[in-house]
């Protein structure tokens, strides 16, 4: 099982960094368009959808409204004329439906009969896959969006890894025990802590003049990796199931592994957006 786990991991990573860094623009747009026909796929499993014409039907009308966005906010082939004012606003009605996310799990499982239908869960999974999209494609397009997206990723890792490390270490206060019994508060400081850490060093070396920006981008980022994450462990919970899927060996759907971006990605766009900053390529 760890061997599997460990295979996976690895072949992940490079197909990753090879669509991140090697593919141009226009490739990385069809890698995220991929990942996210294959997380549209797993959703429609978790919203109950049993037929395969079903669940085609819902992916294939999730990039018709991902299509109506982009071109809404300018997006192109060349990923040159994106409307910076209107994906500003875009990102900020996304981050309403977070602060309801956030309200949802918290009132898990009482409230679930306002939202647990088959059509309630099929929205929601609009509502966290077409910002999610919008938000890499955007990254990617940016000055130096490889390395913008690179670091995006890492601070999602860090904050995951210092959470499962300090939970198990110290975790006593349960975070959502009705949505996610092993997860505490002390794993989120800790997550948080060792996210933070990422960003005073990248900080300090490559920014040292926008340190105090990057921290409050970091921390709002990772928290909102949380979120994401304990919102994906609620859809599947009361459908009864551990993993979203099973494309990588070991490690479950590709939603299990993208739970945290599907929210830290808007989070991180916005932040980067008000706060102006722009990220060395070296």
């Amino acid at each position: 099982m760890l061997k599997d786990r460990v295979k996976s991991a690895v072949l992940m990573a490079l197909v990753f960094l090879v669509a991140l860094f090697i593919l141009p623009k226009i490739g990385f747009l069809m890698f995220v368009s991929f990942a996210t026909a294959a997380a549209a796929w797993e959703w429609s499993a978790l919203a109950g959808l049993k037929r395969r014409h079903q669940r085609m039907t819902y992916v294939c009308v999730l990039f018709v409204l991902i299509s109506a966005c982009a071109g809404m906010l300018g997006f192109g082939s060349d990923l040159e004329a994106i409307d910076h004012d209107r994906i500003q606003y875009f990102v900020l009605i996304d981050l309403v439906w977070w602060i309801v996310a956030l309200f949802l799990v918290r009132g898990y499982p009482d409230n679930a009969k306002t939202w647990g239908s088959q059509a309630g869960i099929m929205v929601i999974g609009g509502l966290v896959l077409i910002p999610t999209w919008i938000g890499l494609t955007f990254l990617r397009s940016e000055h130096n969006g490889s390395w913008l997206i690179l670091f995006l990723v890492t601070v999602v890792a860090s904050a995951d890894i210092g959470a499962y490390f300090s939970g198990r270490k110290f975790g006593k206060r349960r975070l959502a025990p009705s949505v996610s019994p092993g997860k505490s508060w002390e794993g989120v400081f800790g997550g948080l802590s060792l996210a933070v850490l990422l960003a005073v060093v990248v900080g300090y070396f490559w920014m040292p003049d926008n340190r105090l920006s990057l921290i409050l981008l970091v921390a709002a980022t990772a928290l909102g990796s949380v979120l994401g994450d304990l919102l994906e462990s609620m859809i599947k919970r009361h459908r009864g199931v551990k993993d979203s899927g099973y494309l990588f060996p070991g490690h479950g759907g590709i939603l299990d592994r993208v739970d945290g971006i599907t929210a830290a990605a808007p989070v991180f766009s916005l932040g980067l957006l008000l706060l102006g900053l722009q990220f060395p390529a070296n």
